[in-house]
């Protein structure tokens, strides 16, 4: 049955209209005093299940920046919230019998009840109709809102309006793991409190933070399996209750705790469901706050989204400039884009919680550290604005945990030692292998000299070469660099030396046959795009060709394994004769040894098809190849593709962690983690730092060293990264090409003097020092 008669190009926006709202959360409420506020003459109705007095929720968390919204919005009602305020700045990290304490945090809480309260008395003052009582179902909704020009789902989560037209909204739903339920308890908690405890059923923790003079909200979270051991499915809400006070009575004070969720049959436990919808309107219906999108609880901005919402499109629907059709795709638009930055920081939240036993072995200033900055979205110098003396203790601890003695001098994360085998690098940046094409025949040329050696020069502890082919037909472009003749070993050596005369830097050689992307255009005359002439044969592990208008490739056959791994050694040898510091077996992004890995592209029916450890076997025969004449005391990588992007259906996260086991198990000595670049159906969730998770997985959960690659490119990011435990290295290509000295200026910026400058800029480097010093000076009175 059709929900509403009326069409939205019926309406006009800037004039009075009739609007239903479903759902008295703060959302409805708020969009009903926004539009009245905007115009008096608007005819708003908001229809609510429950009474006036009901709410099953505890506190809300906002942040300043919502507030300014609302002060600007509407300054009455943001100055009846902020009478009822309570403010804490502390979060307290409970683990392992130690307490981790950090301030500056600036939290504003306020009790749910005591915000609907508010909003439903300023609705009413504004002449907002509120109707409490009202079950409204789908059914019924075409007879009750004829008469509405617009009807707003404001019905929360389970929004049966929006299910109702699911299809219609794009409605995507990702259900979480964890086990959590909101308990509430009359004692207040001075600091934002998280509890982690392990128990004889495995860890349980809790996000405790008051929100008013008196209360607080209690979240008791846990994995599935805990929950299950525990019972909790079994228990009414007062047994659980009552086995929660059992478990956290070091924290409670001797106060129970409480549910509030009558509502809910048995147990009250929930597991958490990430909603998006692809569209927000549909005929004269639109969505608004949890009805369009949900965000985890543990980045508390569930309300901050929702009033945000209602600010926006109150503003749209009042826009005289505006057609409606118009003004409801700009707020989709500018609200959606905010979500998904929300959700995505809030999915790297949730995974936090849910893989909890990755960062148990950290030391509990470590593990504080990885849960501040778990969504990405607190940076290291985030946290050196909130709480100074704090973040330097952490980062004299790590320091001081690297070097394995006190140190006197204050070292950024980033500049900590690192070494591999009996490499030793000065610090934590590398320079990301970047194909220039620019080579002659494989041969590199003055260019790569030029380009290899000022990125030395600017001070990463680690270069790599592009990627380096081991023969002719193995390379991607006629301007592909190669390794596979005498010729080539000189050129590369000149550029080897020159590195190790001029810098402390080392330098890494990527090797790699680019399979069936081979045979292509130079990049900048068309990327993956055959050559119009000249094209050399491809080979892949099957006939699959990486696009339509590429070659099909021939499957290998055991005779060319045998020749492709050969060539490998071969190289691999030259690698010896070069000087190379490390090597790095190419086996991502859909080159060869990559297209027997993912099952996208490998189709094999013999004993290199079929199962992981079948399509490993011949990556692992070629790495271990090379292992065997490569240097016993020099390090070799490895570089992954740790999800093809394109589902169950081609490599997954845990598969990347099942390839890098496999590889360490072989003697790789550190796991480069890339990811994508395997199929042109692969849709990426692409953002800051947005592959680190995948070297995240393997380095906590397979106990392997890892390097981090893929939209790293602030100062910030490599310093959370390396201090959270994320990676132990962190990969930056685009950086490195507009900066080679990024390293030095990062040096720079965060006034380090113990990075090497090369004697001949150290001038430089000093005015550099001072200039920036002087331009954060100069923010900070304009601030």
């Amino acid at each position: 049955m059709e929900v509403v008669t009326a069409k939205p190009m019926d309406v006009v926006t800037g004039k009075p209209m009739k609007i239903a709202v479903i759902g008295a959360g703060p959302s409805g409420l708020y969009f009903a005093i926004s539009m009245k506020l905007r115009n008096p003459d608007h005819e708003i109705d908001v229809y609510e299940r429950n009474g006036p007095d009901d709410t099953f929720g505890w506190g809300v968390v906002l942040s300043d920046e919502t507030m300014g919204h609302l002060e600007a919005s509407d300054p009455e009602s943001a100055r009846l919230m902020a009478a009822e305020y309570t403010h804490w700045d502390d979060i307290d990290v409970h683990i392992k019998g130690q307490v981790i304490s950090s301030s500056g945090h600036g939290f504003i809480g306020i009790g749910r009840q005591k915000l609907l309260n508010i909003l439903q008395s300023r609705a009413e003052n504004l002449g907002v109709g509120l109707h409490f009582h009202h079950e409204i179902e789908v059914a019924d909704t075409l007879e009750r809102f004829e008469g509405a020009d617009l009807i707003i789902a404001a019905d929360g989560s389970n929004s049966k309006i929006r299910q109702a037209h699911a299809d219609h909204f794009g409605v995507d739903v990702d259900t979480r793991r964890n086990k959590f339920i909101w308990l509430g308890i009359d004692k207040t908690f001075d600091a934002f409190t998280f509890a982690f405890l392990e128990t004889e059923h495995g860890w349980i923790w809790a996000h405790a933070y008051k929100f008013d003079q008196r209360s607080s909200t209690f979240i008791v979270e846990c994995s599935p399996e805990t929950w299950d051991k525990f019972g909790f499915g079994d228990m009414d809400q007062d047994q659980t209750c009552r086995k929660c006070e059992e478990l956290f009575a070091d924290y409670l004070d001797g106060r129970p705790l409480m549910s509030n969720a009558k509502h809910l049959r048995g147990s009250a436990w929930l597991t958490f469901a990430r909603i998006l919808c692809q569209r927000w309107h549909y005929k004269n219906i639109i969505l608004l706050g949890d009805a369009a999108h949900t965000a985890h609880f543990s980045i508390g901005s569930g309300t901050k989204l929702g009033l945000e919402d209602a600010v926006k499109l109150a503003d749209v629907l009042n826009d005289k400039s505006l057609p409606l059709g118009e003004a409801l795709e700009q707020y989709r638009e500018e609200r959606h884009l905010e979500v998904l930055k929300l959700q995505s920081a809030a999915r790297n939240s949730t995974e936090w919680f849910e893989h909890l036993e990755r960062y148990l072995d950290f030391e509990p200033l470590q593990f504080a550290y990885s849960l501040l900055t778990r969504s990405q979205r607190v940076s290291h110098e985030n946290l050196r604005l909130r709480d100074k003396n704090w973040l330097e203790g952490v980062e004299k601890w790590f320091a001081e945990k690297v070097i394995g003695r006190p140190v006197n001098d204050w070292v950024p994360p980033m500049f900590t030692p690192f070494s591999i085998r009996g490499m030793a690098l000065k610090n934590r940046v590398v320079v990301s292998p970047m194909c220039m094409y620019s080579a002659k025949d494989g041969l590199v040329n003055d260019l790569h000299l030029v380009h290899y050696g000022t990125r030395a020069m600017g001070g990463a502890g680690l270069i790599y070469t592009e990627m380096t082919d081991v023969s002719a037909a193995a390379r991607i472009t006629t301007g592909c660099a190669g390794l596979y003749n005498q010729a080539h070993v000189a050129a590369w050596k000149r550029i080897v030396d020159f590195v190790h005369q001029n810098s402390e830097a080392k330098f890494a050689l990527q090797l790699a046959h680019a399979g069936a992307k081979g045979s292509t255009k130079l990049m900048w005359e068309g990327i993956d795009e055959p050559l119009d002439h000249g094209n050399w044969e491809i080979i892949s592990a099957s006939p699959t060709p990486w696009a339509k208008a590429n070659q099909v490739p021939h499957e290998m056959t055991r005779k060319q394994m045998d020749k492709v791994r050969d060539d490998f050694v071969g190289a691999t040898e030259r690698a010896i004769e070069c000087g190379f510091d490390m090597l790095e077996l190419h086996c991502a992004h859909g080159y060869l040894l990559s297209s027997f890995i993912t099952p996208i592209s490998n189709r094999r029916t013999d004993e290199y098809g079929g199962s992981l450890e079948n399509r490993l076997r011949y990556p692992l025969e070629v790495f271990k190849a090379m292992r065997a004449v490569w240097p016993e005391d020099k390090p070799m990588s490895v570089r992954i593709s740790a999800t093809d992007w394109v589902g169950e259906e081609g490599i997954t996260g845990d598969d990347g962690l099942e390839i890098a086991k496999a590889f360490a198990a072989a003697g790789v000595d550190i796991i480069d983690v890339s990811s994508g670049q395997t199929s042109t159906a692969a849709e990426p969730v692409y953002g800051r730092m947005f592959q680190t998770p995948f070297s995240d997985k393997i380095r906590n959960e397979g106990g392997l060293a890892t390097m981090a690659v893929g939209n790293i490119y602030e100062i910030d990011h490599v310093n959370s990264i390396i201090m959270a435990g994320r990676a132990d290295l962190c990969i930056l290509a685009r950086p490195h090409l507009m900066d080679p000295f990024w390293t030095l200026r990062a040096a720079a910026e965060q006034e380090y003097h113990g990075v090497k400058v090369p004697v001949q800029y150290e001038a430089g480097f000093e005015q550099l020092e001072r200039n920036l010093k002087r331009q954060a000076e100069m923010m900070v009175l304009k601030a």
